[in-house]
């Protein structure tokens, strides 16, 4: 059994029951490390190694004879091939691929006693990479976005080489622009290999700047071609705005209660003052009205107890009574004891 061939950006293997067999033998292909539930083809090619891959494309494979199988939930599967011989001579591989989903590929030597075998061609020509399906935007903002940190996200696309070289970690140009400005172009460099014929998904990640917001444009190209574009709408960073609202309501306040307080210092104060300062109003001195007490006058003659209906003033109850220091027995009359007697003197007739 030949070593496993992993591939070129994974850890999927590939095993062969036997390093060469003869021409319509049966091998078993074995192979671990696989994406659970993946579907892949199997291909016996010639003009092809590990290394350099196939070249030339399916066209150098025995397509006819192929086989399809499913990996199961660990990824592992086991299929009979027929090694058939390919329409270009030897060496040859065993070229396994997935169909669908993300691309992982993986070459195993093979051996067809009695096929030609051929010095591997020198690869001729340019890879023509070109754009299969519609970029799209991965990822979302964050609560650190809404207050200003730099936006960020993936350009997911999946190109396909139509040249008839294999193209080597290709260079990509990622540009963005903002209204009616040029794209400011960056280069971005893929890790990996695409084989003439075959297809290969890309992730590129990239950022604006910070504070960045409105409508934006991502645009790709590759060797000067442009090979897509896609819009991309910022929201605003609604955080920062919040802020700075709030800093001019609080800044003026603290600034206010400082100078009140200052002043509240360097104002001149009483020397004759007793006592610990007042620093917040100025609080007045109580006032009391003090009125005498009523009670008997000495020489005063008692009063008798007040009618119902009247107060003790004399005065009808609902009345406003008389003053405590005058009543209408503290008055003096003609028949007080204290007052002389004076003779009445009658007029002339």
């Amino acid at each position: 059994m030949t070593g496993p061939s992993y591939a070129d950006a994974g850890n999927p293997t590939v095993a062969l029951s036997q390093a060469e067999a003869a021409k319509g033998a049966d091998i078993t292909v074995t192979g671990q490390g696989w994406r659970p539930g993946a579907l892949l083809m199997l291909l016996v090619c010639g003009q092809s190694d590990p290394d350099n891959g196939v070249i030339g494309g399916t066209n150098s494979c025995s397509n006819a004879d192929g086989q399809a199988v499913t990996t199961d939930a660990k990824g592992s599967f086991s299929k009979v091939l027929l090694a058939a011989p390919p329409p270009k001579p030897c060496p040859c591989v065993v070229h396994v691929a997935t169909v669908q989903g993300e691309q992982a590929v993986v070459d195993a030597e093979l051996k067809i006693t009695g096929h030609p075998v051929a010095p591997l061609p020198t690869p001729t020509g340019d890879g023509k990479l070109a754009v299969l399906a519609e970029p799209r935007l991965d990822g979302s903002s964050s609560l650190l976005t809404w207050f200003g940190a730099p936006p960020s996200r993936t350009l997911v696309f999946t190109v396909g080489n139509l040249g008839s070289a294999p193209v080597k970690d290709p260079v990509f140009q990622l540009g963005t622009s903002h209204g009616v400005f040029a794209p400011q172009w960056e280069d971005r460099q893929w890790k990996g290999t695409v084989q003439p014929g075959q297809k290969a998904e890309i992730k590129l990640d990239f950022e604006l700047s910070a504070g960045a917001h409105g409508d934006y444009q991502v645009s790709l190209q590759y060797a000067k071609k442009l090979l897509a574009t896609e819009p991309w709408g910022v929201d605003r960073p609604w955080g920062v705005t919040f802020f700075w609202v709030l800093l001019c309501l609080v800044v003026p306040a603290a600034v206010f209660r400082i100078g009140m307080a200052v002043v509240d210092r360097l104002r001149p104060r009483d020397p004759k003052r007793v006592g610990p300062a007042r620093h917040r109003g100025v609080r007045l001195p109580e006032v009391t009205l003090r009125l005498p007490k009523s009670g008997p006058v000495p020489g005063e003659r008692k009063r008798p107890p007040a009618e119902p209906g009247l107060d003790r003033g004399g005065a009808p109850n609902g009345t406003t009574a008389a003053l405590p220091w005058f009543t209408p027995d503290s008055a003096p009359t003609e028949n007080h004891p204290n007052r002389p007697q004076r003779p009445t003197t009658k007029g002339k007739p």
